[in-house]
This record gives structure tokens, C-alpha cells and sequence, in this order.
């Protein structure tokens, strides 16, 4: 699918009736506190966060004309809603097909009058290019919104000013094909896996480390060297997950929650004796946490990769070792499939 054309006409693209104001005065209050003083030329930079399904992107970044990226789908809301172009810079450049609980990017906009051309005027605040921006992505595929907005000094960049990235991977453990619902949202893998052996394989990777043999061979970083201040894997509710009263009153009496990792795997699968008509056997949930100030490419989807086949049973936490050891790409397997990572937060000294 291509992506919107960023040189349409402003006066040929609707617009929103009316933006409506923010009535709170908390809110206009922590609108003031967060306003930067503005360039000398009347340009406002905003902090811009993003969520987004990345099924139906070729990926953050802008590409060839005709693909659809989250920039492309940005650049042209923005553009419908000022009625000139903009760039947008994006903190973390995803892959196709990686999606974003929030992503995080800025971009530049001169608020010039309608009525006088030529005529610059105040900036938006921020909660008004929240609702005006929103307003036309939702006109597109639906599958990307704006979630914050702060205005910031002219000078500061979504992805240099980053000061730590976390990721989150989901895999779904069982041998019953994905529901509907898990399309394009984790990796499938049929076979059991071993939680505890997991756990021991991020323990091996966790920490400052020369991570050549996770990176693509198309990596341009100047290092290998990376420290991982977060690498775990934990077991979590499936999701859509809707327990019975049954279900619920079992957990209560063994003090079970979701957010326990020593729960027994029999807790999130229903046994066939008890499946009735239409009931579907719900797979393991494991969830898999990367957390560093940076990565290389495609870093994660290899540790993944490597942490899965240890559950598995496919590879050792000594081969773990050996992989890493070796600083060569080529002595590790395949990575994760790029449906089950989510950029979860990008973390910024802000005022």
C-alpha cells in the first residue's frame, strides 16, 4: 500500500470543522510549563509520541515513494493539518512489520495565517496538534496515533537526546494455531519452552558485551560493543485473556495472578476435558524485555532468537555462550520474526 502524497494541495484536503479547545485549567497550566521559548524565526519544534501496528509498514523511515511508512503517514497528517510540508525525525527507526507501544520523534512547525499569507502567528499548543494531527490519521488506516505532545528548545533531537530504549518481545508457546486476535502481534512457536533455561540465557547476555554475532550484517554502527542494562523473559497472561469465575476462584485459593512467573503452565491452558464446544486452548505467554541506551541492528530480534531455540531445547546456555564469544553473526541462527516486537518506551531528561 502506498502512503499518502505529501504534496497535495492544502486548499483540496478537509479539515476539522473545529478543534476543540482544552477546557481544563490543569491541563493549559502544564501546557505553559512545558512550552520552550520559541525560535527567533517563529518556528515551534514538538515532542512527538507515537503507537503504531507495524503490520501494514515498510517501516519507520521514509523509503521509496510508493511504500507506506510511519514518517510518510506523519509527515502528510501534518501537512493537511498546517498546510505546508514538514520532517519528521524519529527517536528509533522500526522494521517493517515491528510495532511501536510508544515511538517517539520531533518536528518542526511555523504557524502561518490562513486569512493573511505570509502572516506568522503563535504556536499551537500542543494539545491542539494532538487533536488536529489525530484527526487526519485516523482518516488513513487507522493504525497509527499520536499519544503525547511537548513543545521542546529548537535544539533537541528525538533520537540523539534519547537517553535509554526498551523493547518488549512476545512469543505464544502451543501447538494450536494463532488465534485471530494474535494475528501479526507474537511469534508462534509450537513447541514448550523452557522458562526457567530462558532466563539463564538472558543472564549470560545481560550486561556490556562486544554483541557482533547479534547484529545484521548491514549494521553501521561503529561498535559492537553494547550494554544491555535489561535483558529477561517472564510468563504473562495471554492475551485476550478472559477467565471464568472457575478460573478465578482457582487462581484465588493457589494465590495466583498473572503477573506470576512460578504459576504452573497448566494455569493459562485449558485442559481438553474441559474444552467445550467452540472453546479454543489458550497458548503460553512469555514476554521477552531488552533494555539500553542503544542497539544495533536488529540486535534484539537475534538475542530472541537465541533465547527462544534455549527454550526449545535447539541450543544450551553454553552455546549461548560460545555464540557470543565467537563475534560473528555467522555462528548464530536465525532471528525473531520482527511480528513480535514492540518498541515500548523511550525514556528523556525533560523539564
Amino acid at each position: 500500500m502506498t502512503e499518502e502524497n505529501n504534496n497535495q494541495s492544502p486548499e483540496s484536503v478537509d479539515r476539522p470543522t473545529k478543534i476543540l479547545k482544552v477546557s481544563s485549567s490543569d491541563e493549559q497550566d502544564s501546557e505553559r510549563r512545558t512550552r520552550m521559548v520559541q525560535n527567533p524565526k517563529g518556528i515551534q519544534r514538538y515532542l512527538v509520541a507515537i503507537e503504531y501496528i507495524g503490520t501494514k509498514f515498510s517501516g519507520a523511515q521514509q523509503q521509496a515513494p510508493h511504500c507506506r511508512t510511519v514518517v510518510g503517514v506523519l509527515q502528510s497528517a501534518f501537512h493537511k493539518f498546517i498546510g505546508q510540508p514538514v520532517s519528521i525525525f524519529c527517536s528509533s527507526r522500526t522494521d517493517a512489520g515491528v510495532h511501536a507501544l510508544s515511538n517517539v520523534c520531533h518536528v518542526d512547525v511555523e504557524r502561518i495565517s490562513k486569512r493573511k499569507p505570509g502572516e506568522v502567528l503563535p504556536p499551537h499548543e500542543p494539545s491542539v496538534v494532538k487533536k488536529a494531527v489525530n484527526h487526519f490519521l485516523q482518516r488513513n488506516e487507522g493504525d497509527i496515533m499520536i499519544t503525547d505532545v511537548r513543545c521542546v528548545a529548537a535544539d533537541f533531537h528525538a533520537r540523539y537526546k534519547a537517553q535509554e530504549r526498551t523493547y518488549f518481545y512476545r512469543l505464544l508457546s502451543g501447538p494450536e494455531s494463532l488465534s485471530t486476535f494474535e494475528k501479526d502481534r507474537a511469534w508462534h512457536v509450537p513447541e514448550e519452552l523452557d522458562l526457567s533455561a530462558m532466563q539463564k540465557a538472558c543472564k549470560v547476555l545481560e550486561g556490556l558485551h562486544d554483541f557482533s554475532s547479534f547484529r545484521a550484517s548491514g549494521c553501521q554502527a561503529k561498535s559492537p560493543i553494547r550494554n544491555l542494562d535489561e535483558l529477561n523473559v517472564i510468563e504473562v497472561c495471554p492475551s485476550p485473556y478472559f477467565p471464568s469465575a472457575k478460573e478465578r476462584e482457582t487462581q484465588n485459593l493457589m494465590g495466583e495472578s498473572c503477573g506470576n512467573s512460578n504459576q504452573n503452565k497448566t494455569e493459562w491452558s485449558i485442559g481438553e476435558s474441559s474444552l467445550g464446544f467452540g472453546m479454543r486452548r489458550r497458548h503460553r505467554c512469555f514476554v521477552v524485555t531488552a533494555r539500553a541506551r542503544s542497539f544495533l541492528y536488529h540486535q534484539v530480534r537475534f538475542l530472541v532468537g537465541a533465547i527462544k531455540s534455549v527454550g526449545t531445547g535447539d541450543l544450551t546456555v553454553s552455546d549461548v555462550e560460545r555464540i557470543l564469544e565467537a563475534k560473528s553473526v555467522t555462528a548464530n541462527g536465525p532471528m525473531a520474526p520482527a511480528c513480535g516486537l514492540y518498541l515500548a518506551h523511550v525514556k528523556y531528561d525533560l523539564p
